[in-house]
């Protein structure tokens, strides 16, 4: 009886004060809500899963490349191709955000004082509330650097200069990063003494900023590809209308190179992130263009051994309709479409299994990826990636980025998901688009 009295006072005590003092135990962060992504606006998700890469049954020359089993986390998908519209925003951005700049640095005092647009001057990145009032004489001089010169103006036409609307950005290499890790190797220490002493072989990085790259990349598309890619064609008024003109919003941008489409991944990250912290949520994964695996996976839309995102091993329809805007009959450009010989308006054929439209054809799309022969063989098999950021003084063929899913102007074998081909960084083209992807925060709830 006594013992027993004893054992039920030892409870007692130890649980009472294992309750008085939950302070000293280790706990979850507090305050913590719970995490649930939202779906991204214009955007599908694509759950994660392996698929076998490699040549098609219509490879040109199989034996340069073998078939190889990879798995794919999942990830965010846009539906469509970044259109002209959706680019151009970006592109507007880039001039007022230059504008507001200069009219912050020069804007006369007495302006500010007496209320005169005063938060807009002082603020010319964060607060976009009101437009910019082009035509306000107390900012002409000051804008005018902005216009294209008067020797330079068509009919005395004010316009802006396209040239001078550069963004800058910066992001940080972390595979340069990772390759010093062992930099930061102290894993077993002694003390010797008053002297600690690190096993460490390598000293730490003492410069962090050698990671952190900057870019400054000019934004307008070159309107002039539909020219010189098609020296003997009319296309004038393509290179006039197509990426200005509002018959042409729902159109994909084309004349962007890879550093274009990168840079406007990373402001439109920043635009994300700025409004969820403006509403006090969690930031989002980057936008990015996304690997060539990725790219192929998704266009697959779930279907392993088919040549084509719709599923089948053939470019028509039972009734014969073509499924893709593509370049059939050897030159017949009108036979997939009534509407267009060269670009379509975006989701305009059926989208594949994933909802994802024009997988095949109307425009190419640049990844993230640095083309290689050899790449297959190289790459992990788990969230393959091969990257290499090419420098100015490179040489052309490191400078080379893999572009996918054909165009408007190729044949059937390039529509393919598995064909693979390139473009040069720096080079833009009449038919070559994007589209961007970002990760997920495991979100099993989609699954």
């Amino acid at each position: 009886m006594y013992k027993s009295l004893l054992i039920g006072l030892f409870v007692v005590v130890l649980f009472g004060s294992c309750n008085k003092d939950w302070t000293s135990q280790l706990t979850s962060a507090q305050n913590r809500k719970p995490y649930f992504e939202p779906i991204p606006y214009g955007m599908n998700f694509i759950k994660q899963g392996s698929m076998n890469i490699g040549p098609s049954e219509e490879e040109v020359d199989r034996t340069n490349t073998k078939t190889k089993t990879i798995s794919v986390p999942s990830f965010w998908m846009d539906d469509t191709e970044i259109t002209n519209n959706e680019y151009r925003q970006f592109v507007f951005w880039v001039r007022d955000s230059i504008a507001r700049q200069l009219l912050s640095e020069t804007v006369p005092e007495f302006l500010i004082s007496e209320g005169k647009r005063g938060t807009i001057m002082e603020n010319p990145h964060l607060n976009w509330l009101e437009p910019i009032d082009w035509k306000n004489s107390d900012y002409q001089s000051t804008l005018e650097e902005m216009f294209l010169p008067e020797t330079e103006r068509f009919f005395s036409r004010k316009e802006i200069d396209t040239r001078k609307l550069i963004f800058e950005y910066y992001w940080i290499d972390y595979k340069q990063a990772a390759k010093r890790a062992n930099s930061y190797n102290y894993l077993t220490q002694r003390y010797d003494g008053n002297v600690t002493v690190a096993s460490g072989q390598e000293t730490p990085i003492q410069n962090r900023s050698s990671f952190i790259m900057r870019e400054t990349t000019p934004v307008y598309p070159d309107t002039l590809v539909w020219i010189r890619d098609y020296t003997f064609s009319y296309n004038e008024p393509l290179t006039k209308k197509y990426f200005s003109h509002v018959a042409y919003d729902n159109y994909p941008v084309v004349g962007v190179t890879w550093e274009q489409a990168k840079a406007f991944c990373n402001w439109r990250t920043r635009q994300m992130n700025d409004f969820q912290e403006m509403i006090k949520n969690p930031g989002v994964m980057d936008y990015r263009l996304p690997s060539e695996v990725e790219w192929e996976y998704a266009a697959r839309g779930g279907h392993q051994m088919t040549l084509y995102p719709w599923g089948s091993y053939y470019t028509r329809n039972e009734e014969g309709s073509y499924l893709a805007n593509f370049k059939p009959l050897r030159g017949n450009y009108v036979a997939d479409s009534q509407t267009s010989i060269t670009t379509q308006k975006v989701a305009n054929y059926l989208p594949n299994s994933y909802g994802l439209y024009d997988m095949a054809g109307n425009v190419a799309e640049w990844t993230t990826n640095a083309y290689d022969e050899s790449g297959y063989e190289i790459i992990s098999d788990f969230s393959p990636d091969f990257q290499y950021n090419a420098k100015p003084d490179d040489q052309p063929a490191m400078k080379r980025k893999v572009i996918r899913g054909g165009s408007w102007k190729d044949i059937a074998y390039f529509i393919q998901v598995s064909t693979r081909s390139f473009e040069y960084q720096d080079s833009a083209k009449s038919y070559i688009g994007f589209r961007c992807v970002r990760s997920t925060f495991k979100p099993i709830y989609y699954e």
